[in-house]
């Protein structure tokens, strides 16, 4: 909490907080950090545009162009939970006992897969605006079905040890490097900003919703199936995620926020 406190004094505000608060000169200079003099000019009128709108209103996400940018954000937030991901945080130890880890070691591989996520979120963090968000997303969630359905095989034929663990760092390492940051971004990208507050809330508790259904419903799998049918159902769960990526993620990359509720619009 205190590295996280201290790192958001060395951010600076949104120019679209900074206009809305009649920061002009402010909102320009923080453009002209991250685009050219001219590049900046033209989001400051894009921004004006966007805030002389007036408020939006919650039948807009249903009955607009922007209910398929809510379908999105909602899905993709599911998927992002769907996929297991927590299942395998939350009761990383009991399953790499289940596979006949001694309690020791069950430790080190949760923590060796802590230490996994944490290094491949700032690969992602590090990568995304030049890679993008949709090949990161197809490339991410195709790894983690092949490397849960690998992992189901190797449970199902009693092969533990170093290859499971190192099987289920590859479906980490391609979570945090893909979906687990992505689905956020994503989320703040594509919905306008009269709407954003509103249809933002209703990703995330869709969110946090499949979370707690995924956690509360594993134990109750793993006993009924077993874990090896278990990461089969995840696996299967990520497979459909990189068809839903590949057929209806439109690619927000170099988009401003001004442009992609164009795009919306213009698909209504």
């Amino acid at each position: 909490a205190g590295l996280l406190g201290g790192l958001m004094l060395m951010a600076s505000e949104s120019p679209r907080w900074l206009m809305k608060a009649g920061k002009r000169k402010e909102t320009k200079i923080a453009l002209d950090k991250m685009v050219d003099s001219a590049a900046a000019k033209l989001e400051i009128q894009q921004i004006e545009q966007a805030l002389n709108e007036e408020e939006g209103r919650w039948s807009e996400l249903f009955t607009t162009g922007y209910r398929r940018a809510l379908l999105i954000g909602v899905v993709l937030a599911a998927f992002g939970q769907l996929s297991g991901v927590n299942a395998i945080l939350y009761y990383s130890s009991e399953i790499f006992k289940t596979a006949g880890a001694t309690h020791d070691m069950a430790f080190l591989q949760t923590a060796t897969i802590g230490l996994i996520n944490f290094l491949f979120t700032l690969i992602a963090i590090a990568c995304v605006d030049r890679a993008g968000r949709k090949t990161p997303l197809l490339i991410g969630t195709l790894i983690q079905a092949i490397a849960l359905f690998f992992a189901g095989f190797l449970l199902r034929n009693n092969f533990t040890g170093p290859l499971l663990l190192l099987t289920v760092l590859v479906y980490i390492a391609a979570y945090a490097a893909a979906m687990g940051p992505i689905t956020w971004l994503i989320n703040s990208e594509i919905f306008p900003s009269k709407l954003r507050g509103r249809a933002m809330s209703i990703a995330i508790l869709t969110l946090w919703a499949a979370n707690f259904l995924v956690t509360q419903t594993f134990p109750l799998l793993n006993q009924t199936l077993g874990i090896a049918k278990t990461f089969w159902i995840y696996s299967l769960l990520n497979l459909l995620s990189f068809f839903f990526v590949l057929v209806i993620l439109p690619e927000t990359k170099n988009r401003t926020l001004e442009e992609i509720e164009h795009y919306w619009i213009a698909r209504k």
